[in-house]
């Protein structure tokens, strides 16, 4: 009842603006919030936005009121998106949601077989907008069956952002202000009935941070595409074990696109994945304070060109660059994740915990020309295999350059001896265990971040790349390895923040 209640609460917000928000009147946790709160201490971006805000909003948004110093209007996304909407760009503008914001409502498992009822949103978002949420129960969620297309460009990207930012009071430290982005679709997941083996249209899971369900039998799937996107300051524990991250892609299949996206300083994971079979391109992760990029439940799609810097410090151990699960106890449909042309700098971890790579239940995975890396100081290992199935499941590792204080974690689960074995069997080769990067920071960077070090050196430009699209056709042919080829690659810059000197988030 109650959620019947919100939806036709959105929906009268839609028809009839002016009953949901003066030019003047703030509504509760949005709009004309003074200095903000909660970003840690000090001012290191000005407020954007130092002309005139617009004097009203776009039809389907509530006008909430007025946000950094009186110069943006604030137009609030209905919570229940039926339809189409798209949020356009406009002078003295910017978007908030509030709230579980949801596109569509859940279609279910089967595209051939829609949930009797239920209705697919399409949200389009165009180049250069800006969205904002205030806390960590504010997320936007795009239901089975229906899309997104948040497509900004190299000089003008989207952002998805904090109140707190929005207000100029965030720090490079600042984190989990509010929750994230989810998407969900029907792909194969390895959540399965009892007696049932995915691939079905049975396997459907739910994803983690919300009461959404995810999975069905359609690996090409489309949820639509993200492409220059950033997602700052997110990442929220609902409970223990239950959060949310700055992007999850549950259930979502090859044919939705991810390409050019950032996640800065999330509270927990920078990507997580459950199942499905999306393809990612171009990833910036950067001050995740948990893992890099998660996978879960059986992802089987691949990863190419991906920036992780980690944070110096994290609030809690296990924080890893790649932790990749594969499946839940007793089912063989295992993960097959893929990533080439990957750059990893780890953290000064105090505990060995924090291996960079972690590979567990079973995962079998392929990593190709890749570079990881952390400071001679740390505890960590850059590998660590933590179960016999794994190890039965072959890991492929071809063209991987390792420069950690030690390469393998030795611990009861696998010890060092058999994760050697893994990395160095007759058919990984190219590998290098214990390397000395000479990476180099981009140049006039001025962060002390020592995450900001990933650009090729000489030791490991002389690696020789393997044939990418021979592993994964999705893969491009490359030449080097790692993410960053040398100081003239720079397809990072321009859409991102924090990698360059004075560019903040």
């Amino acid at each position: 009842m109650l959620r019947l209640t919100n939806i036709l609460l959105a929906g009268t917000c839609v028809l009839a603006l002016a009953a949901c928000g003066s030019a003047e009147v703030a509504s509760p946790g949005e709009g004309d919030f003074g200095g903000g709160s909660g970003g840690g201490g000090g001012t290191t971006n000005p407020p954007p936005g130092n002309g005139t805000p617009a004097s009203d909003c776009p039809t389907g948004f509530a006008n909430v009121g007025l946000i950094a110093n009186g110069t943006l209007r604030v137009c609030q996304l209905p919570q229940q998106i039926l339809g189409s909407l798209t949020v356009p760009l406009r002078a003295g503008t910017i978007y908030s949601i509030s709230g579980r914001t949801e596109v569509g409502t859940d279609r279910g498992p089967d595209a051939a077989a829609p949930t009797p009822g239920s209705t697919q949103g399409i949200l389009t978002i165009e180049a250069g907008v800006k969205v904002f949420a205030s806390g960590g129960t504010d997320y936007l969620l795009v239901n089975r069956g229906s899309q997104i297309f948040a497509e900004g460009t190299a000089t003008s990207p989207i952002i998805f952002t904090s109140r707190q930012n929005v207000e100029g009071a965030t720090t490079p430290t600042s984190q989990g202000q509010w929750g994230g982005l989810v998407i969900a679709g029907r792909a194969p997941t390895a959540v399965c009935p009892v007696g049932v083996t995915a691939p079905n249209a049975a396997c459907v899971g739910q994803i983690e941070g919300t009461s959404a369900n995810y999975g069905g039998n359609s690996p090409a799937d489309n949820s639509g595409r993200l492409r220059y996107v950033q997602v700052n300051y997110s990442g929220f524990e609902i409970s223990p074990n239950n959060e949310l991250q700055a992007l999850t892609l549950a259930g979502v299949g090859s044919g939705t696109t991810v390409d050019h996206f950032q996640s800065y300083n999330s509270s927990d994971d920078g990507i997580e994945i459950f199942g499905g079979n999306v393809n990612l391109r171009y990833l910036v992760i950067n001050g995740a304070d948990d893992d890099g990029l998660d996978t879960d439940t059986g992802w089987r799609g691949g990863a190419q060109f991906g920036i992780i810097t980690q944070k110096p410090t994290a609030v809690t151990n296990g924080s890893r660059g790649f932790e990749w699960s594969a499946a839940p106890s007793g089912t063989t449909y295992f993960a097959q994740p893929k990533v080439s042309n990957f750059t990893i700098v780890g953290r000064n971890a105090a505990v060995a915990a924090d291996a960079i790579i972690t590979l567990n239940t079973g995962t079998s995975p392929s990593i190709i020309n890749s570079v990881f890396t952390n400071p001679t100081t740390s505890a960590a290992a850059c590998l660590d295999i933590d179960d016999a199935q794994t190890v039965t499941n072959a890991p492929i590792f071809r063209s991987v350059y390792f420069a950690c204080s030690r390469p393998y974690e030795n611990d009861s689960n696998v010890n060092a001896a058999a994760t050697e074995a893994v990395f160095i069997n007759a058919t990984n080769v190219n590998n290098t265990a214990t390397g000395t990067s000479t990476m180099t920071a981009p140049a006039g960077a001025t962060m002390t971040n020592n995450g900001l070090t990933f650009i090729n050196g000489a030791n490991e430009t002389a690696v020789t790349a393997a044939n990418a699209p021979a592993l994964y056709p999705f893969f491009t042919s490359v030449t080097y390895i790692g993410a960053v080829r040398n100081a003239a690659d720079t397809w990072y810059l321009g859409w991102t923040c924090g990698l360059a000197a004075g560019s903040t988030c």
